[in-house]
């Protein structure tokens, strides 16, 4: 008796000893843990903080006039308007679009699924300057079609569909095959339409896929290069993308002007994403 006494007054405490907080009400990391997180971090900043903050250290070294004559002359201006401007409009599209086609890919079963299946991801292994060499031979001066988007801003648009056109389909494909259609069944026995049930139901589930993905689709297309540069033929002040621009800066031996153009482009896809990140959390939970 007096053993189990004791057993029942020390072990509680040991208990408690071992599954106390810490003092800040967060769990202390493990022996593992710590190890793991220190070696992410040190790889994070080898390969992303390093790197960035040797960029911003040349655009800004001599001093920020400097930086701000540079991304302020009439090209640069003109580049980076058309390059965000062209960035936004794909994401948009392959916000509506990319959705479309996840749906029917999970919803629709038809002959040669497997075949689209495998073209969705061939702009993930296809090299992008293969890729402008694509769409010159069909939308170029000998094109069969008879369009010729050499030089011209729908030609830039185009590339850049067609690179970004898998991330948000690839985004909202698994989280359609993962949603249950029970919700979706019992909402159309009490008499909802197709396009309520979508709204309601469908679309708050697979908004933050569809967000995510528009994310990743605005940061490829903002820092494009080899799937455009020949299709645009980089016409200044028309079909230039700021990836072109900080080239022929860097060729120019002006390596404190192209870090300026990168550091502010940077800074326009870090506002863009903190964004969409801000819009898919209020979405997933809402949703």
């Amino acid at each position: 008796m007096a053993l189990l006494t004791r057993t029942e007054e020390v072990t509680p405490a040991r208990v408690a000893r071992g599954r106390r907080p810490a003092p800040d009400g967060r769990s202390r990391l493990g022996r593992g843990s710590a190890v793991g997180l220190g070696v992410g971090v040190l790889w994070l900043s080898l390969l992303v903080l390093l790197p960035i903050a040797a960029l911003a250290s040349t655009a800004f070294e001599n001093g920020f006039g400097a930086f701000w004559d540079a991304v302020t002359t009439p090209e640069a201006v003109a580049t980076i308007r058309f390059t965000v401007g062209a960035a936004l409009l794909v994401t948009a599209v392959n916000a509506v679009v990319g959705t479309l086609v996840a749906w029917v890919l999970v919803r629709d079963d038809f002959w040669g699924k497997r075949a689209v299946e495998v073209v969705i991801d061939i702009p993930f292994a296809l090299p992008t300057i293969v890729a402008g060499l694509v769409l010159i031979s069909l939308y170029g001066p000998q094109g069969p079609f008879g369009v010729n988007l050499v030089g011209t801003q729908a030609g830039v648009v185009l590339a850049l569909l067609f690179v970004t056109l898998p991330f948000v389909v690839r985004s909202v494909q698994p989280v359609l095959l993962d949603m249950e259609r029970d919700v979706e069944e019992a909402a159309a026995s009490l008499g909802a339409s197709g396009a309520t049930t979508f709204r309601r139901i469908v679309l708050p589930t697979i908004a933050p896929a569809i967000v995510s993905g528009a994310a990743l689709s605005f940061a490829r297309a903002l820092g494009e290069f080899g799937s455009v540069i020949l299709i645009s033929a980089n016409l200044i002040g028309k079909t230039q993308v700021s990836s072109a621009y900080i080239l022929k800066l860097i060729e120019s031996q002006d390596p404190v002007g192209a870090a300026s153009v990168a550091v502010l482009l940077l800074v326009v896809a870090v506002v863009v994403l903190v964004l969409l990140d801000a819009l898919q959390r209020r979405t997933a939970r809402r949703g």
